[in-house]
């Protein structure tokens, strides 16, 4: 049965908090594990009331250290299994985490971000988790991050990180800054659950010839279905196809650009992104979360006042849309990269535009939002140095 199409289908005035947590019901998830954080507290909350009802499991751990181990333990015993955190409980779950990359453990990550570093501001808007998210944890390791800007897209984009972590064996982050987590929007669940649902694949076979690390031609390897007898060794050390530890130069190096390469290998599933008015776009603006609708508003103000402004919005931020992007940034004389953060997305942004283009921050970091007036404003003043 298909519950992307089977849960809640009618119209409702729905927070984006617990549009994650429908979302996940949808996807097929059935454990959580967590630990009460302002403001993501509210998924916590839903999936404590939605998984009883779908013979699932919720549990509230000691902490956040704890809320990761039992997500990949309940992952590796064959379950689709989610936690939530915002800064301060998401740096305690980065080892855990790179524990479920380098083990290839399917889990969903979502981080409601507020102000940092430290407690920062517990009920303020910021996104200064880019970087973290993509390089929280230690090592060379894969990562899938999505970043959601209305309450319709936390419910898809939580269905479309549980599809993209089960079948290539990943851990995914769903990124929500606050404002779009406590938002409130009137969306219909009847016309969001369309997406089909994707399950890891299971080992077949012979068990004595099953290897859990076997180097596949797309790069995932099937994972063991407990019960089904197939042997496994599952360890944070560099592992051989077989599972177990090796410090073997040509297996490591092996090991590594396999769960590197396959994002490479399945980019065209995994890149999403948004574009508005960028064919001819003078100054290309790129914005993401709750900056991006401000960011919309000020391009169709922009071009209404005759200036040739443009929008792209990654909407998958890791691996970020570098081919995409480097298209519509070849004919921009400038980019503007408006963040609540001191700078951080900007840092790719640059490394991806030409030397002629001219890349410009904004930033805001005082726990308010970007508005439309301040990115028109920065626009204006692009065209002008023109």
């Amino acid at each position: 049965m298909n519950m992307a199409n089977s849960h809640e289908n009618k119209i409702q005035n729905l927070q984006g908090n617990h549009a994650c947590a429908l979302g996940a019901i949808a996807a097929g998830c059935r454990f959580f594990a967590g630990y009460p954080i302002t403001p993501s507290s509210e998924i916590a909350e839903r999936m404590a009331l939605e998984l009883p009802k779908v013979e699932g499991t919720f549990i509230q751990m000691e902490d956040e250290i704890a809320s990761m181990g039992a997500v990949v333990g309940a992952s590796i015993g064959g379950v689709k299994a989610m936690t939530a955190t915002s800064g301060p409980g998401f740096s305690l779950k980065q080892e855990n985490l790179g524990y479920a990359a380098a083990t290839e453990v399917p889990c969903v990550i979502i981080n409601v971000m507020r102000g940092g570093p430290s407690t920062g501001m517990p009920t303020r808007p910021a996104q200064g988790d880019i970087m973290q998210a993509r390089w929280g944890t230690h090592g060379d390791h894969p990562i899938i991050v999505l970043t959601p800007c209305s309450v319709r897209e936390i419910y898809e984009l939580t269905i479309h990180a549980f599809n993209l972590s089960e079948s290539l064996r990943v851990p995914v982050l769903v990124l929500i800054d606050e404002v779009i987590g406590h938002l409130i929007e009137t969306i219909d669940l009847s016309l969001t659950g369309t997406q089909a649902l994707a399950e890891r694949r299971w080992a077949s076979g012979p068990p004595k010839d099953f290897k859990p690390y076997a180097m596949t031609e797309d790069g995932i390897p099937p994972m063991p279905r407990p019960g089904d007898g197939y042997r496994t060794h599952t360890t944070g050390l560099h592992h051989s196809e077989s599972g177990f530890p090796t410090q073997n130069p040509a297996e490591v190096e092996r090991f590594i650009k396999r769960i590197l390469g396959k994002l490479e290998l399945h980019r065209e599933r995994i890149e999403n992104f948004e574009t508005l008015e960028c064919e001819d776009a003078e100054c290309l603006v790129v914005a993401y979360g709750i900056t991006a609708r401000a960011a919309k508003r000020a391009v169709k103000q922009a071009r209404a006042e005759g200036i040739k402004a443009g929008l792209f919005r990654p909407v998958t931020l890791w691996p970020f849309p570098e081919e995409a992007f480097r298209a519509l940034a070849a004919g921009a004389a400038s980019v503007l990269v408006p963040e609540m953060n001191t700078g951080q997305l900007i840092l790719e942004i640059e490394r991806h535009c030409p030397d002629a283009t001219r890349v410009v921050p904004l930033n805001r970091f005082d726990g308010e939002p970007i508005a439309p007036v301040q990115i028109l404003k920065k626009i204006k003043e692009q065209v002008s140095h023109d």
